[in-house]
């Protein structure tokens, strides 16, 4: 399905999108450590930063991550070499009051992360389908620490590997017409 772009965005914005098709092929942790190193670099109120990482690439640590998944996640995520847990830190550093903006820095470190990933010739594809409760106790999180998406992270599979159901699904998605997402004032 093309996607229909109203105005001249960047290139690497128009190619990323959610596939849920990887490969098996293992991503070099040097790989792995720029895009965490691309999402550092994201803004954040009063550059706190507060966005957190748990990396899974060995077969242990993706089993254990895996066991945080919603079985509809599990499906296809299991096929990733790599899944990476974003944390956000709920208070501020220096003065412990509740930072009320952790979310959504940690989403913007996420959009950072997703386009170096692009950049690179690697997918991604967030997920907000896993046990949040069970993240927090198998990791042992401070209660300061919400888990906010695990993120599969790998190279493009094949569309036929994935069960007959997501085959259908294997394409970027539609967009809602950018005027409905203004409000009248």
């Amino acid at each position: 399905m093309p996607r229909d772009f109203n105005h001249d965005i960047l290139d690497l914005i128009k190619a990323r999108w959610s596939p849920r098709a990887f490969s098996a092929e293992p991503v070099a942790m040097p790989e792995l450590l720029a895009l965490c190193e691309a999402a550092r670099y994201a803004p954040s109120c009063f550059n706190e930063q507060p966005w957190r990482f748990i990396l899974a690439t060995t077969p242990d640590e993706l089993a254990k991550m895996q066991s945080i998944l919603a079985e509809s996640n599990l499906e296809w995520a299991q096929h990733a070499p790599a899944l990476l847990l974003i944390l956000a830190k709920k208070t501020f550093s220096e003065t412990g009051q509740d930072n009320y903006w952790h979310m959504f820095d940690a989403g913007t470190a996420w959009g950072y992360l997703s386009l170096e990933a692009q950049s690179r010739g690697l997918i991604t594809h967030g997920m907000g389908g896993f046990s949040k409760k069970k993240a927090q106790e198998l990791y042992q999180l401070p209660s300061d620490l919400a888990p906010m998406a695990v993120i599969a992270i790998g190279k493009l599979g094949q569309r036929d590997n994935l069960p007959e159901p997501l085959q259908a699904r294997e394409h970027p998605g539609e967009r809602a017409n950018l005027e409905s997402l203004f409000l009248k004032q």
